[in-house]
């Protein structure tokens, strides 16, 4: 399990069930979620979404034409096996930033904006939620630890 990674993409949208837009930085919020974004919420412990570059490259290779933010992640990460991370589990984001992973992909009732516009949507199997333990800047490029 690789326990290290980077972030790759930063994205909020201003809505829930839209593609987010990748905006490079921004600031987590305690118990709360990305400043700006639909889906922060201090009652939820999906506060943060996190999907793997991987995972989005598997739909680009298939022919889909989807890139960073197109499955309503916050966070675009590269080279940490997401699925791997246990609930419970702590990661460093940035110089500091702590997120407790709290769910491993989730169920869609209904299909969302994302699968009619994406033909399929990849954030149900392969994307994690994260609850924010403590906020602070994020940026592309940061590293992601395992703590």
């Amino acid at each position: 399990m690789s326990v290290s990674g980077t972030v790759v993409g930063v994205c909020i949208s201003s809505k829930k069930s839209v593609r987010k837009k990748n905006i490079g930085s921004g600031v987590l919020i305690d118990n709360f979620g990305f400043e700006g974004d639909a889906h922060g919420d201090a009652e939820t412990h999906r506060q943060v979404s996190l999907l793997a570059i991987e995972s989005i490259k598997k739909m680009q290779d298939m022919g889909v034409k989807v890139g960073i933010g197109d499955f309503a992640e916050n966070l675009a990460t590269e080279g940490i096996n997401l699925l791997s991370l246990p609930i419970g589990a702590q990661i460093k984001v940035g110089m500091e930033a702590i997120l407790e992973i709290t769910q491993h992909g989730k169920v869609c009732h209904t299909p969302c904006a994302i699968y009619y516009q994406a033909g399929m949507c990849i954030m149900p199997q392969e994307g994690i939620f994260a609850r924010v333990l403590h906020g602070g800047p994020i940026k592309t490029g940061d590293e992601i630890i395992l703590m």
